[in-house]
């Protein structure tokens, strides 16, 4: 594989994924407790007007390109000049393993951004219909979807980093 291509698309991923998951901490330890300031002195309707409903559109377009990079780069070898890098990483074979688990748990945060936080906040945020019920239901969903991403990424990023040498790891 040419290297420049793979140089590019790993550029690529990691700009996507400090994106995504700058976003993720954003919300997590920004967004959502100022939102609760917000709301006791009667300023949250700024944010949720203005800057969630754009923070939402970088934070899920960011987890697509995050994902659909690290596919690619996979496919291409991952650095290591074996093609076919996404069966074995899936597969969590040989020396692949490791990036492959990473791969899973970018691809399981992937999934909750997309059937369970996007979904929900679009009720939060009042742009689709729904009553306060399912805006309280939904609110929580996109919370514990949101914590658990937090949490994964960190033995997704360690994974990332350490199971591609292309990345400097390759310690496994």
């Amino acid at each position: 594989m040419d290297p420049l291509i793979l140089a590019i698309d790993r550029w690529l991923h990691v700009l996507a994924g400090i994106t995504w998951i700058g976003l993720l901490y954003y919300f997590n330890f920004v967004q959502v407790p100022g939102l609760a300031a917000a709301k006791a002195d009667g300023t949250a309707a700024g944010i949720t007007k203005h800057i969630a409903p754009r923070a939402l559109l970088w934070f899920r377009w960011a987890a697509v390109a995050t994902w659909l990079t690290g596919a690619a780069y996979l496919l291409l070898g991952h650095g290591t000049g074996e093609m076919n890098g996404v069966a074995r990483a899936f597969m969590l074979q040989g020396s692949a393993a490791p990036i492959g688990v990473g791969a899973w748990l970018g691809t399981i945060m992937l999934f909750n951004v997309w059937a369970l936080i996007w979904p929900n906040q679009k009720k939060v945020l009042g742009l689709v219909e729904a009553s306060d019920e399912e805006k309280v239901k939904g609110a929580r969903v996109a919370l514990l979807a949101s914590r658990t991403n937090t949490m994964l990424s960190i033995p997704m990023l360690f994974f990332m980093i350490t199971g591609s040498p292309a990345h400097g790891g390759g310690l496994f």
